[in-house]
């Protein structure tokens, strides 16, 4: 029962604080982007993750010396290449709006996160689980899509695109390159597991040998993310926006975000490790699909369908396929 039902239940708490750090991105005023964002990267990607893998992984900073080179360099990079996709994902919106953004990163992170680990595997066409997986992650495709589509026709609704002009080509280009670099980090995760089997060895517990990867995978995401804040405070020279007046609302979203973000990636590395083999080709998708319903639950608790009733509709329909993709999904972990 432990194996069957406690690895889900982590990636679906999981999902919870990833679907819902977003919130900490409508308070960054009176902090300037760039100032936020550099403490958020310093909590998340840093602080949290060495400070947890501390308190349960015996001798950490031995484990991580102990470990191949090889392991901790491909980890570092995919966490690296993952914070150029979340960079670029910024850069999309304004070239196609945030929904279709949303919707095209999202599902490219979903389906390539879960399959390029998967095709890694030895002898994968023979796996009872494989028309599971390949079946779960064609419809959570269906299900982003829809939710897509379902976020461009609000928009429209709403006049939120103000007569802009778009570019579709570029940011298109843009936006799938997003979704296929923001799915290394499942990958880097993935290609870790050297270096979790070590923390192992050492004294931790199985789940909470997770905590090791993600300490050097997120070393990589934070000189990415940490690098480009610091860049856009000098070439915006808005180093001052640190002190400026009535931020500590600011600062406590940071820190909140960062908790819920990272509290994300740390439970759920957790459950895709008790999963097996398998934990990173079931568990990342559950974790976005899923997490993408609760961000949506909260917009619209916020009020941002309000008005939007057809497209609503849609949204519902498109949620119900996700919630189905999760079922198919999980149950692919219990099909050996």
């Amino acid at each position: 029962m432990e194996f069957t039902f406690l690895p889900l239940a982590l990636v679906l708490i999981a999902s919870i604080f990833q679907g819902s750090f977003g919130l900490g991105m409508k308070f960054m005023a009176p902090l300037k982007w760039e100032a936020w964002w550099l403490v958020h990267a310093l909590i998340a990607m840093f602080v949290l993750p060495l400070g947890w893998a501390l308190f349960v992984v015996p001798d950490l900073f031995s484990v991580i010396a102990a470990a191949p080179m090889e392991s901790i360099l491909v980890g570092m990079l995919f966490g690296l290449l993952w914070g150029i996709g979340g960079i670029m994902f910024g850069k999309s919106v304004p070239y196609i709006g945030i929904s279709l953004t949303y919707g095209i990163v999202m599902g490219l992170c979903a389906a390539a996160g879960s399959l390029i680990p998967f095709f890694t595997k030895d002898n994968v066409l023979d796996l009872p689980s494989f028309p599971y997986i390949i079946g779960g992650v064609v419809i959570m495709l269906v299900g982003v899509a829809i939710t897509a589509v379902a976020g461009i026709q609000k928009d429209k609704a709403s006049n939120a695109a103000g007569g802009e002009k778009i570019n579709l080509k570029k940011g298109l280009t843009i936006a799938v390159l997003s979704g296929l670099l923001s799915a290394l980090l499942s990958v880097g995760f993935d290609n870790g597991k050297p270096i979790g089997d070590l923390a192992v060895e050492a004294g931790a517990l199985s789940r909470n040998s997770s905590l090791a990867i993600w300490v050097v995978v997120l070393w990589g995401g934070f000189l990415m993310n940490a690098g480009y804040a610091v860049f856009l405070l000098f070439k915006n020279n808005t180093w001052s926006s640190f002190k400026v007046e009535k931020s500590g609302k600011a600062y406590g979203w940071a820190i909140l975000a960062s908790l819920f973000w990272f509290g994300a990636l740390g439970i759920y590395g957790q459950g895709a490790t008790l999963m097996g083999d398998m934990g990173s080709v079931v568990g990342w998708p559950i974790l976005l699909g899923v997490s993408l319903i609760i961000s949506n639950l909260w917009a619209y608790m916020n009020k941002e369908w309000k008005g939007a009733s057809k497209p609503f509709g849609m949204l519902l329909f498109g949620l119900l396929i996700l919630i189905v993709a999760t079922l198919v999904l999980g149950y692919s972990n219990s099909v050996v």
